[in-house]
Order: structure tokens, then sequence, then C-alpha cells
């Protein structure tokens, strides 16, 4: 007899050289559920928290994707790339040698903070309603506009001689905390413009997806092993303010109404027995259900 899939998330370290989808694929398997979704891609070249949703959880993926990311990447100054990465065609190549590591870090530190970033040209951005890195691999040229994102913090690691043509070359490792929709490929790109040397991404991990760290993370192989859910309360617990309801609360919850709440931002609630329920957000001086996880 089939048993029952476990609502919750599997929070996976993603290996290079695998798409998102075909880790939702893997999963979707090893779950033995079609119902598998995930919060925000990651590009083949990256690895790291990959955040997938099983059953009921997916619905719970819009939300998480809101949150704040972090990563770790390396930028390689002196080498521009029509995808911003190490995996796109060289565009332009400029001497970076001379680049004194201050100035390379004064540079980086303009970008933190409220920003308007141009999306890299290969994103899933729709234009016209196609794919924006459809339209650069069909040869069309691609205008984005800029859009608001927030850098929190970002930490220069190492700047040293590039490991490719160390004396035309310079790499920097960085750490940043940023705002959901942030391209750590845009700020390769931008440094390098900013620069006049050009730059683009040689590496990129990323470390978190909201409360979700690498320490929470399994590779595919870990899973393979010994699949494993984060169940659907304990993920909700971690990623939103919890709230306890008694039983009528909760009977009114179920039934998707209105609550005489005071809430502050939007809220797991729970039953009394620990289920978790629903989503509420503030409305007025009631708390209103956004998504409602029973029945």
């Amino acid at each position: 007899m089939t048993q029952p899939v476990t609502p919750g998330l599997v929070i996976v370290d993603k290996a290079g050289g695998i798409t998102s989808h075909g880790v939702v694929g893997r999963v979707r398997r090893l779950a033995g559920t079609r119902k598998v979704g995930h919060a925000g891609t990651l590009d083949p070249m990256a690895t790291g928290v990959l955040v997938l949703g099983v059953d009921r959880a997916t619905r719970l993926l819009g939300h998480l994707m809101l949150t704040e990311k972090a990563y770790d990447a390396t930028i390689r100054l002196g080498i521009a790339t029509t995808t911003d990465d190490a995996e796109g065609e060289i565009t332009a190549r400029a001497t970076a040698g001379h680049l004194e590591e201050a100035t390379i870090r004064d540079a980086l530190a303009r970008f933190v903070g409220d920003i308007e970033q141009v999306p890299t040209a290969v994103s899933a951005i729709k234009v016209d309603g196609k794919r924006a890195y459809a339209m650069v691999r069909a040869g069309e040229e691609v205008e984005l506009a800029a859009r608001p994102v927030t850098i929190h913090e970002l930490v220069v690691h190492d700047v040293r001689p590039g490991e490719l043509h160390p004396e035309e070359t310079v790499d920097v490792d960085i750490s940043v905390r940023c705002s959901s929709g942030t391209y750590i490929r845009a700020i390769a790109r931008d440094l390098g413009a900013a620069l006049g040397v050009g730059g683009h991404l040689t590496a990129l991990r990323r470390t978190a997806v909201g409360p979700y760290t690498l320490d929470h993370a399994k590779t595919l192989e870990q899973l393979e092993a010994g699949f494993a859910v984060l169940p659907i309360a304990e993920a909700a617990r971690a990623a939103f303010p919890s709230y306890e309801l008694d039983a009528g609360q909760a009977q009114e919850v179920r039934y998707g109404r209105r609550l005489a709440l005071a809430l502050d931002e939007l809220t797991a609630v729970f039953a009394p027995d620990g289920e978790f329920l629903a989503l509420y957000e503030p409305a007025g001086e009631a708390a209103r259900p956004v998504a409602v996880f029973t029945g």
C-alpha cells in the first residue's frame, strides 16, 4: 500500500550542472507525487539552497519566494559575457590587473542599500509574452527595465589575481544578503561596467532562502539514501511569526473567515493541537486569510 505523502518542504543543496526543473523531477520521484514546486530557481551553474514544496506545502512557496536570500559568489573582472556568468560567450575583454583592491571595494560598497537594478538579459522575465532568455538565445535584442531591489549586506572576502589570465583579470569573492528578485550576475556585470573592464560570475552558491540555510539542506544523493521532508507545521513556524488559536478561532479559520486578531504582519496560525491551519494578514482591526491549508 502506498504511504501518503507528507506535506512539507524539502531543502535541497543543489549541485552544479543540473537545472532546478531537473531537481524537481528527482524529488517528484522520491516523494511519489507530481505535486512538487520550488520557491525560486537556481541557474544550472549555481549550487546551494533550493526550497521545494511537497503536496499542500506548494502553496507556501509563493510567500517564501518573497523572503530575503543570501549568496556566496566569485566575480571575475576583465571579461564580459552574454549571460553575465561563465556559461556565456565572451563579448569583451579589458585588462583589469591595474585595479587596486581599495578601488574595487569602494565600487562594491555603492551597491549596498536600495538600488535600481536592470535584470540580466537571460532572466526568466517575460517581454511581450516571451521569456527574456529565450529571446537572447534566438538572437533578439532584449531591453529590460530597472527594478528596485535591496542589498542588505555585501561583504568582500578576497580580491586576487584571476585564476584565468592572472595578469589581466581579477577575481573577487563576495557574500551578499539581498531582497528577492536581486540578480547576483547583474552585480558582477554592473561592477565591471563601473570599473570600465567588464565582469561576470564564475561561481554562485545560494546559502540561504529566508530561514532555510545550507545547514538544513541535503544533496540529492543524501535524499536518495533517506528522503526527508520538513513537515509543513515546522516549515511555517520557521518562516513566519506564529499565533496559537483557541478551538473556536480554529473552527472559524477552517471556514476561511476573518478573525478578531491584531496582527502586525503575515502570520501562521495554529490549532490548539499544533496543526498548521493558515496564513493570515492584518486587515484593519481584524485579520483575513491569505491561504488556508486545511481540508
